[in-house]
């Protein structure tokens, strides 16, 4: 061995002579992915399950409705800025150590938003969670990498996008039936309870069977970068978030203008930091390539539609409508199918042979599937059907699935190899920020359509037409990505995909990393 090799390489090395051998290291690098491919399907389900039950968290536990959008916002926020960081940490401090003490967090702050005493607590512990979930997730596709030889990456990750399609199935179902079996009178906290024992498990068998590994080369961490981007987003989305209830205050907007300098001091900072160290939190050398650029554009935007989308169809089925979680829960199921099996379809049939038109007709029909459930919304009012509801869901999940998995491959695909890490990180990031600027915005593209103090019988058409009024601004979302994915390459090329490591041990694994904790 030489004095270069890392725990990486040896695993990689090792494993590759080994492969088909049947001998041990073979038999526990496959509990170490069962160990981490289960983790991964927790931060899966985890984000889908709390949206189904927010409803009977909000009538339970008397939460407003910005404590209501910070819930999940307060989550992905979490995420999102603790996403890059992460990963570096577990570059420089092994990608074993950094999994499980992001799986060991992330078990606590589910007991702690399982046992809150009050809303407040709950959104504590539910942006706690978003941050150890920041640890766990981006070593996910590390560990992966350091375990398995090339040949066989390919087959773990078409696991990955199978467990991708039963987590987005799987959560909503899961999220209904734990808060209307009521266990044990516990109400919505059984949501976050099932996490114990799925975490406790983790932490103890992947202390025994994960391999530690680290980054060949010496990393360091952009703290003041991870502190610009941090208060950045919060100072855009606190305002957005708590800007009706307050009455739209003079404070509100001078913070939202504040985070336009703070953005631009990160800008400044990064391209100082970039020239001195070569270690930023951002390689701002990445936006000139032209499809990444827009790439990054269409991830934010369309994790802001993804935002405003499933909070309000949430609130628009269970209070709008009347309707049980478990009815909501399958109403949903649809949708959840057609995203898997398009997404399937769109890596491994059309985008091969069509290219960037797949993403564009994605758009395009996911803004079709937004115009049918608004027309039905409005042409059958509060008396509408779950089947009713399946056909523009399934057109949604049609068109969503189309965006989905190909999507990150096409922004990657101009990048210099030498930054795929840093480019699928960003990616990532950046559609996690979306999706909690979508959810801040939803004070203003639903609730804002609600009157305050409504009688029963006033509750049902306010929350209808206030989901008709959101829908069409997902509408708009999908249009103006539509006309951004123009600017991404006709055929995206394949030379990153599970190609040969880049020398950093890490490249190949993170740019997966978007398609998984996206």
């Amino acid at each position: 061995m030489t004095s270069t090799e890392t725990p990486s390489d040896r695993a990689d090395s090792g494993l590759s002579k080994n492969s088909g051998a049947g001998s041990a290291p073979d038999r526990r690098r496959w509990f170490a992915l069962a160990i981490v491919m289960t983790a991964a399907f927790m931060d899966l389900v985890d984000v889908t399950i709390v949206n189904i039950a927010i409803p009977s968290i909000k009538a339970e536990a008397g939460a407003s409705e910005s404590q209501i959008q910070w819930i999940t916002a307060g989550y992905a926020l979490a995420f999102a800025a603790g996403l890059i960081t992460g990963g570096r940490l577990g570059d420089i401090h092994g990608r074993k150590r950094l999994f499980l003490l992001g799986i060991g967090g992330f078990t606590l702050a589910s007991a702690l938003c399982g046992f809150a005493a009050n809303p407040e607590m709950l959104v504590a512990s539910r942006i706690l969670q978003g941050g150890m979930a920041a640890l766990m997730v981006p070593q996910v596709l590390s560990i992966v990498h350091a375990t398995f030889p090339a040949h066989e990456r390919g087959k773990v990750f078409g696991l990955f996008g199978a467990i991708v399609g039963l987590g987005a199935v799987s959560g909503p179902l899961l999220g209904a039936l734990l808060t209307e079996w009521n266990l044990f009178g516990l109400e919505w906290r059984p949501i976050f309870l099932i996490n114990l024992p799925v975490g406790i498990a983790g932490l103890i068998l992947g202390s025994r069977f994960i391999t530690e590994s680290k980054a060949p080369k010496a990393l360091k961490l952009d703290l003041v970068g991870v502190a610009l981007v941090t208060l950045g987003m919060l100072m855009l989305i606190y305002p957005l978030t708590r800007g009706r209830e307050l009455g739209w205050p003079l404070w509100g907007h001078l913070m939202m203008a504040g985070s336009l300098v703070v953005f631009g001091a990160l800008v400044a900072y990064e391209r100082r930091k970039g020239a001195r160290d070569g270690s930023p939190l951002i390689e701002l050398s990445l936006f000139r390539v032209k499809s990444f650029a827009a790439g990054i554009a269409v991830q934010t935007v369309f994790g802001i539609g993804l935002g405003i989308f499933f909070l309000v169809w949430t609130l628009y089925m269970q209070i709008g409508l009347g309707w049980s979680p478990l009815r909501a829960g399958l109403t949903g199921v649809p949708f959840s199918i057609a995203v898997s099996t398009a997404a399937g379809l769109s890596v491994q049939k059309l985008v091969p042979r069509f290219g960037r038109k797949v993403l564009q007709a994605g758009a395009l029909t996911m803004a079709a599937g937004v115009l049918l459930y608004l027309w039905e919304s409005d042409h059958y009012g509060l008396g509408i059907a779950s089947w009713q509801m399946a056909l523009p869901l399934i057109v949604m999940g049609v068109g969503m699935g189309l965006i989905v998995a190909p999507l990150t491959d096409a922004v990657l695909s101009e990048v210099p190899r030498e930054h795929a890490g840093s480019a699928s990180g960003l990616i990532n990031t950046v559609q996690q920020m979306g999706n909690a600027l979508g959810l801040g915005l939803v004070s203003v593209v639903f609730f804002g359509e609600i009157g305050d103090r409504l009688t029963r019988s006033e509750v049902g058409p306010a929350f209808a037409n206030a989901f008709e009024h959101a829908l069409g601004w997902v509408a708009a979302v999908m249009a103006v990505i539509f006309l951004l994915m123009f600017a991404l390459p006709k055929r995206p090329a394949q030379h990153l995909e599970g190609g040969a490591d880049d020398g950093s041990g890490t490249a190949p694994a993170k740019e997966r990393e978007g398609a998984l904790a996206g």
